[in-house]
């Protein structure tokens, strides 16, 4: 078992909040596909990284998590390019971790 987590930003690149109903779109083909979905979108989290100039970027993310029994690294693939798209990002951040129900 799977625990899929997306981190979307919460603002675009001009620092505007972004539609509320692109999150809703999401949340809702994720459950549609895997029956449900966790999206932590009162308290965006803060997030930095350093660029390659040496510089620091910075970000409010929404992160998105769904339990996946197998993990398809296709159609995960497929859906975080569609996310880059529809968010206008260079990167989204989705990763897998393996998990075990206690």
């Amino acid at each position: 078992m799977f625990l899929i987590q997306l981190l979307l930003p919460a603002r675009d690149n001009h620092e505007q909040p972004i539609d509320g109903a692109l999150f809703a779109q999401v949340r809702q083909t994720l459950a549609d596909r895997f029956g449900g979905v966790t999206a932590y979108q009162r308290s965006p989290a803060s997030g930095l990284w350093k660029r390659p100039d040496g510089g620091v970027d910075g970000d409010d993310v929404v992160m998105v998590e769904v339990e996946v029994e197998a993990l398809d690294r296709e159609w995960w693939g497929a859906f975080r390019r569609q996310l880059e798209h529809d968010f206008k990002q260079e990167t989204i951040l989705a990763r897998a971790i393996p998990i075990e129900k206690v």
